[in-house]
């Protein structure tokens, strides 16, 4: 079986690159795997996520139907970057029916808040590629349900998000207790919610700091975070290389990962995380429901969701011991479940079905 390769790769900045890389090392140890090798393939596996990096390979997804996997499960924000005003109403109408129009043309105009505006999540428009694909892989539960809801009759696989460890980490010197956030910056990864935790918890213990690493993808969101930034402890830094930023995430005690909205997607960020060794405070959501109680802290999405992370943030740097233990508990979750090795057998299975 020849497999074709359709996704961004590095030097690319984006956490489904790096991901693309890393599997098609590991699938290139099962079988024959080329990049861009579309007409000649037996099956044709394509990465696909909300930016314009993968404007190009989504027209080639529906033009070559094979195996796509969904590292976001709501597509809404990559139609309002790649069509027209009556391309977007016209796949809006597809997805949910004629009567829709009005409301379609309302989620366009008022597109400037559709990063934050929870409005925008309800419709993850994939019926088109659900529909056309042989697979559709996904990484959690709350995007199988998503996949169904557009077309009941789409074969879906939930394969786990993989981990593979860096080479090496470095031991960290004494300093102050850190939490960090990584990533590509934006409304729902609730980094303001975040700002203003620590900035409560800096009054009640002042050993505490926080990484801020990452380039914010809104002028508007990096406005709002200036003041925030704005205080002691805080370490702000931009896009970092790879190797960067595993240094990074070694640096931190804990990482602060919440989504809200959510779009489907399992992070890589919390995934590496946890493989390390951290404990990761994230959403409570069906998106993050495979992870055992012990492997994780959750918080509430809503009302409660600051003073809930600022609870813990104040109870994790008081008693680091419990750091530890919820660190190390996730690390075993990911080495069983999440290992690259047994996610490339999972996704070589599912190849090996499509192609025949």
């Amino acid at each position: 079986m020849k497999v074709g390769y359709d996704s961004p790769l590095p030097p690319a900045r984006t956490g489904v690159a790096d991901y693309a890389a890393t599997l098609l090392a590991a699938l290139r140890k099962l079988g024959d795997v080329e990049p861009e090798a579309r007409h000649d393939a037996d099956v044709n596996l394509y990465q696909l996520g909300n930016n314009q990096l993968h404007h190009d390979i989504y027209g080639r997804a529906l033009a070559r139907p094979g195996v796509v996997v969904l590292h976001d499960a709501v597509l809404q924000h990559f139609f309002l970057g790649s069509l027209t005003e009556q391309q977007y109403i016209d796949e809006f109408v597809y997805n949910y029916g004629e009567w829709t129009r009005d409301q379609a043309a309302n989620l366009w105009h008022g597109r400037a808040a559709s990063g934050a505006d929870a409005e925008y999540f309800r419709y993850p428009m994939l019926r088109r590629i659900a529909e056309a694909s042989r697979t559709i892989i996904v990484h959690n539960p709350e995007a199988v349900a998503m996949v169904k809801a557009h077309c009941v009759g789409a074969n879906v696989v939930e394969i786990p998000h993989l981990f593979e460890p860096p080479l090496a980490l470095i031991e960290q010197a004494p300093r102050p207790f850190m939490f960090g956030i990584f990533g590509h910056l934006r409304e729902s990864k609730r980094i303001l919610p975040l700002l203003r935790a620590y900035t409560q918890v800096r009054r009640q213990s002042e050993n505490i700091g926080l990484l801020v690493a990452g380039e914010c993808v809104s002028t508007d969101l990096a406005r709002a975070m200036a003041p925030l930034l704005d205080q002691p402890g805080i370490i702000r830094i931009g896009y970092t290389a790879e190797a960067d930023f595993w240094r990074n995430a070694q640096s931190v005690d804990v990482c602060v990962n919440l989504r809200y909205p959510a779009a489907g997607e399992t992070s890589g960020i919390a995934i590496r995380l946890m493989g390390i060794g951290k404990p990761v405070v994230m959403t409570r959501a069906m998106e993050t429901s495979r992870f055992p109680e012990t492997a994780c802290l959750r918080v509430d999405a809503g009302a409660a969701e600051q003073d809930m992370l600022a609870a813990f943030m104040l109870w994790l740097s008081r008693y680091p011991e419990h750091a530890t233990r919820i660190g190390a508990s996730g690390a075993a979750h990911i080495r069983e479940f999440h290992a690259v090795e047994r996610v490339a057998a999972q996704y070589w299975k599912t190849l090996l079905n499509a192609a025949t």
